[in-house]
């Protein structure tokens, strides 16, 4: 189970990058933050997003049109 979960459904980019870095910074190093997405553009933006802060993506899914995607932070 994650440390913290984000919801970001229904929201277009760049809204759950945003997000996404304002969830992650109140989690602790080696934590870890699922998020839940609906844009399909969230893809490439959750990938580059995890390579640029150093942090590792562990998960990638899609279900039904969700996209959740598990990344522990960088220590």
């Amino acid at each position: 189970m994650a440390d913290k979960t984000l919801d970001t459904k229904g929201l277009n980019c760049p809204l759950p990058i945003l997000k996404a870095k304002k969830a992650i910074a109140e989690i602790p190093g080696g934590g870890t933050l699922e998020v839940l997405a609906t844009d399909p553009g969230s893809v490439p933006d959750f990938k580059a997003f995890c390579a640029a802060g150093g942090h590792t993506l562990l998960e990638q899914t899609e279900f039904g049109g969700i996209f959740r995607f598990l990344i522990r932070r960088a220590a």
